[in-house]
C-alpha cells in the first residue's frame, strides 16, 4: 500500500481569452498550491478492475470520478493491466473550485507511477492528466506556475514568498459549465491586460512582495459566478467586514478566499469566521 498526497490549489489570477472551437474556453491563470490536502491510498489487488471508496459522501464511486478516471488513464498509457484499490481521505471541500477532484487524479498519476515503478516523467504524467481534466496537469506539478490553453499548457513559477489563506466555502454548489457557458464577449480579456496581470503578480510573487501580490488578485469569472450565485456575493461583503481585508474567489467558485501575511493574523481571521460557517480552512502556500 502507498500514501499520496493531493493539494488544494486556489487561483492568484484568472483571464478568460475567449471561446475556443471545441467549446472550450481559452485562459491564463495563476496558481498556487496551498496545504489544504487530501490523502490518496494506492493499493495493487488482484484481477483488472479499479475500485474506489472515500471518507466523503458526496462523491462519485465510479468511473465519474476522476481518481478512477486517471487510474484507467494510466494503465492505458503504460499498458499495465492490473486491479486497484483507491481510498480518498477527503479533507479538501467537493465542487469548491480548489481542484479538489484534479489534485485526486494527480496523486493517483503520481503514486501508481511510484507503485508500479513505471519510471514515467511528470511532463509524462501531465500529459496523460491533460487527457482527464484541464486543471490536471497542474496539480501533477504542484507548486506555482502560469496555466494557458484550457489550462493544460504550465510555465513553472519560482518563489519563496510564505503567504498565509483563510478559505470559507459558502454553502451552495456553482456549476462550473453554467458559469462559463454565461459569458459574453464583454467578460473576454484582451492580450495586453492578461499578460499585465500575468506579468504583475508573478514579479510580485517572485520579489515576495505581498501587498503586491494581494492588490494583483483578479479572476475574471468572479462577476459572473456572483450575479448567478447571490448568496456567495453577500457571503463576500460580510467576510470581508469581518476580516476587514480584500476576498478573492477561487476558480469558478464558490469558496471565497483572504490573502495574509503571517499566521497569526490569519488565526484571528480564521477564528471570527467560524463563528458563523462550519467550512472555515486554515492553509498557506506549498
Amino acid at each position: 500500500m502507498l500514501a499520496e498526497r493531493a493539494y488544494a490549489k486556489i487561483n492568484l489570477t484568472l483571464n478568460v481569452l475567449g471561446k475556443r472551437p471545441d467549446g472550450y474556453h481559452d485562459v491564463e491563470m495563476v496558481m498556487q498550491t496551498i496545504d489544504l490536502s487530501d490523502l490518496i491510498w494506492l493499493e495493487e489487488k488482484s484481477g483488472q478492475d479499479v475500485e474506489i471508496e472515500s471518507s466523503a459522501s458526496n462523491i462519485p464511486l465510479d468511473s465519474r470520478n476522476l481518481a478512477v478516471a486517471a487510474a484507467q488513464a494510466f494503465k492505458e498509457y503504460t499498458g499495465l493491466n492490473k486491479g486497484l484499490h483507491i481510498r480518498i481521505d477527503k479533507q479538501i471541500p467537493v465542487a469548491a473550485g480548489l481542484g479538489g477532484g484534479s489534485s485526486d487524479a494527480a496523486a493517483v498519476l503520481r503514486g501508481l507511477n511510484r507503485l508500479w515503478q513505471t519510471g514515467l516523467s511528470l511532463d509524462q504524467l501531465a500529459e496523460v492528466g491533460a487527457s482527464i481534466g484541464s486543471d490536471v496537469p497542474f496539480c501533477v506539478y504542484g507548486g506555482c506556475a502560469i496555466a494557458r490553453g484550457r489550462g493544460e499548457k504550465i510555465a513553472s513559477v519560482s518563489h519563496s514568498l510564505k503567504a498565509w489563506t483563510v478559505l470559507i466555502r459558502p454553502s451552495v454548489y456553482v456549476s462550473t459549465a453554467d458559469v462559463y457557458s454565461s459569458l459574453s464577449a464583454d467578460d473576454y480579456d484582451g492580450r495586453f491586460e492578461t499578460d499585465r496581470a500575468t506579468n504583475q503578480m508573478v514579479k510580485a510573487l517572485i520579489q515576495k512582495d505581498f501587498e503586491g501580490v494581494r492588490q494583483g488578485v483578479v479572476n475574471r469569472l468572479a462577476p459572473t459566478t456572483l450575479k448567478l450565485y447571490p448568496v456567495v456575493s453577500s457571503l463576500q461583503q460580510r467576510v470581508e467586514h469581518i476580516a476587514r481585508a480584500p476576498v478573492f474567489m477561487s476558480g469558478s467558485g464558490p469558496t471565497l478566499f483572504c490573502l495574509v501575511p503571517s499566521r497569526f493574523a490569519a488565526q484571528r481571521i480564521y477564528n471570527s469566521l467560524r463563528g458563523f460557517s462550519r467550512e472555515v480552512y486554515l492553509s498557506r502556500f506549498v
